[in-house]
């Protein structure tokens, strides 16, 4: 007799026949691709305004922090629709639910490539994070569902690979469009990618029915463990200081290392093809050891990000290039890694532990993007940068001193 995958065993669960290999339609490792396509698509479509402030700002007569506004209004948005929407789809095909939900990114992008001002684009940017943070809460968890035990570690890795390959592909290509054809058809170029990934999830995922209710108190029951609390504080200190700095790379790279518009692209490549490179490394790290893994991390980021303005005015933009391309090898693990810390805190609560944790994730982008505006607006670029890695140094400290999950 097959035995269910570690879920409990409840009816409906892809089974695990003698040798790992599944039975029925779709899934393994076409179907982990899928999601990983679609952690890509969200991600990109979440960072887009990264690489296109200051032609969105130019065209719609508004200011830096502003526009910046654009990831702010999403990240909101996906750290309610996350926990949300996991407990309203809670016995809902997660291929019907993420199918759904990667059309209404499709048509959320292809408002904002229309849109006359910033109302509407913030209007379209409110349905990205609807979009987003569904996707993402439900692809993050369902690795262990797709492929044997053995290879769940490298699974997820994959499907948090789509996180960095949206910083080596999706955000550089993104500005690529945008300095061609301007900043509406990178928006609609999106549109098409998501259309396409809606297909692919139907077509590659197989059938996967909820494994058990999700309760709103069973969700809130995992603030009393330790661990979770401990990793949920590093999500929101790393992520904020992150995407206090990184909103406002482009600035900061355009006036402190005198970088031109067609090196921006280039410069955010090579931050992408590290955080590649940081994804699988820090995955199989985290496997191992995540305090030991997000120590490493969050040192480095911090170094990074306080560094960089100080490289950038010393040696121009090759220094700065080089400091980018350190920032994100660190940051291209921090997905994978904090998941891994939270999946091992709440191993018999996956699900929950994903909203959460992308709840956290994207309220972090939020306030990042936030206080970096205000900074920005208030103290110049370069400040930004320094409340950027004065955060990710309280990341460092909670890492140290808090409670780490036992491995599972």
């Amino acid at each position: 007799m097959a035995k269910t995958e570690e879920t409990g065993g409840r009816a409906g669960e892809l089974a695990v026949a003698p040798g790992g290999l599944r039975r029925g339609r779709g899934g393994g490792w076409p179907g982990v691709g899928a999601l990983a396509a679609g952690t890509f698509t969200v991600v990109t479509s979440e960072m887009l305004p990264v690489g296109l402030l200051t032609p969105i700002g130019r065209d719609l007569g508004i200011s830096d922090g502003t526009a910046g506004l654009t990831v702010t209004v999403t990240g909101l948005v996906a750290a309610v629709a996350a926990p949300s929407l996991t407990l309203l789809v809670a016995r809902r095909d997660r291929r019907v639910v993420l199918t759904a939900l990667m059309a209404t990114l499709a048509v959320a992008n292809l408002l904002a490539s229309y849109a006359p001002n910033v109302v509407v684009l913030l209007v379209a940017r409110v349905l990205v994070g609807l979009g987003m943070g569904g996707v993402w809460a439900i692809a993050a968890g369902l690795a262990v569902r797709l492929v044997p035990r053995r290879r769940v570690a490298a699974a997820t890795s994959l499907v948090f690979s789509g996180v960095a390959a949206a910083s080596v592909l999706g955000v550089p290509a993104g500005t690529f469009v945008g300095e061609l054809g301007g900043w509406r058809a990178a928006f609609m170029a999106m549109t098409a990618v998501c259309a396409l990934v809606a297909v692919a999830l139907a077509v590659l995922l197989p059938p996967l029915p909820a494994t058990g209710p999700v309760r709103l108190g069973g969700v809130l029951r995992l603030f009393r463990e330790a661990s979770v609390r401990t990793g949920l504080l590093l999500v929101a200190l790393l992520v904020t200081g992150h995407f206090a700095a990184y909103t406002y790379v482009r600035p900061v790279l355009e006036e402190v290392a005198g970088a031109g518009a067609g090196q921006i692209s280039t410069l955010l490549l090579a931050f992408g093809v590290a955080g590649l490179i940081g994804n699988f490394a820090a995955g199989a790290g985290a496997a191992r050891s995540p305090r030991v893994t997000l120590l490493v991390i969050c040192g480095v980021l911090a170094g990074a990000v306080l560094l960089l303005p100080l490289v950038g005015r010393g040696a121009g933009v090759p220094g700065a290039a080089l400091v980018v391309a350190v920032w994100g090898l660190a940051y291209g693990g921090v997905s994978v890694s904090t998941q891994t810390w939270l999946m091992a805190a709440a191993p018999k609560a996956r699900e929950g532990a994903s909203a959460l944790f992308v709840a956290v994730f994207n309220g972090a982008i939020a306030l990042g993007a936030l206080t970096g505006g205000r900074a920005a607006d208030g103290w110049g670029v370069a400040g930004v940068m320094g409340l950027g890695g004065v955060l990710a140094v309280g990341a460092l400290v909670t890492v140290g001193v808090g409670r780490a999950p036992g491995r599972g």
